[in-house]
């Protein structure tokens, strides 16, 4: 029985690279003929958007949505989502609507072939960097104040302790949404890290259902920077709460025990 469920396993994570590979070659044409004028970014955030969704019915992930209702279409948001999983970006990119800009690590931009796309259509940073750090954040601004909401992961980058316990928060994202007055979107995924977790270089595969609980918008009206550390444990606090919810459901570290139900070994 364990080398059958060995060998679905790893059938399993081979399918899973032809499922983000083989789509993505095939709309590459596309994403390139798109992202050769900014007048036409948009048309290749909407093919992102579709290559993220085909990837997730490919994986045959099962997909819940909560609080999709609180956003309002017409409204520019600031969204502050936990991070614990390569698979964030594209569960984001299907779920929230919208032409959404992402703040990411510059390493994506790194990234053969699709790191050029991914540096013309977002933005890159690199935290260590104070130049690239005041870069990013008047982009980020400057994205607010045109009326495009942003995806800004709060923790800055995945921790050991993915889906269970977050890093602390930085401060940018919460100083973006004072400053510019923008509604403030705590997100909560419970179940990426099981999926698809960032294991020290591993490459990990693990079939779970997928879940996003969107939180109420928070308003930022009429406050300023001196309310910045309250606004930011709030989100903190919302988002910590919600995945204490879930983590009696599967508790995952960096070096988890093969068995049959929560497999690490592919």
């Amino acid at each position: 029985m364990r080398f059958v469920v060995a060998i679905f396993r790893k059938i399993y994570a081979a399918w899973c690279v032809v499922s983000f590979l083989l789509p993505f070659f095939l709309f590459y044409p596309l994403f390139l003929l798109f992202t050769s004028r900014p007048a036409w970014y948009q048309y290749a955030h909407t093919l992102n958007r579709l290559w993220s969704g085909l990837q997730l019915r490919l994986y045959g992930l099962p997909v819940t949505i909560k609080g999709r209702e609180h956003l309002n279409s017409n409204t520019t948001y600031v969204f502050t989502p936990n991070h614990s999983s390569y698979i964030d970006i594209p569960l984001l990119l299907q779920t929230i609507p919208g032409f959404l800009n992402f703040v990411g690590k510059e390493g994506l931009a790194k990234v053969p072939l699709w790191g050029p796309i991914y540096k013309k259509l977002y933005i890159t940073v690199d935290r260590r960097n104070p130049v690239s750090s005041a870069r990013s954040y008047i982009r980020s601004k400057r994205t607010v104040t045109e009326g495009r909401s942003i995806v800004i992961f709060p923790e800055g980058t995945i921790a050991e302790t993915a889906g269970v316990e977050m890093l602390p928060f930085k401060d940018g994202p919460f100083k973006l949404a004072i400053e510019t007055q923008t509604p403030l979107v705590p997100v909560t995924m419970p179940f990426n890290h099981i999926f698809l977790p960032d294991v020290d270089g591993k490459f990990i595969v693990r079939w779970h259902p997928l879940k996003m609980i969107i939180h109420e918008p928070i308003s930022t009206v009429g406050l300023t920077l001196a309310d910045l550390p309250a606004l930011k444990n709030k989100t903190f606090t919302l988002i910590q709460n919600e995945l204490t919810k879930h983590v009696h459901e599967h508790r995952y570290t960096n070096h988890p025990e093969p068995s049959t139900l929560s497999p690490s070994g592919i």
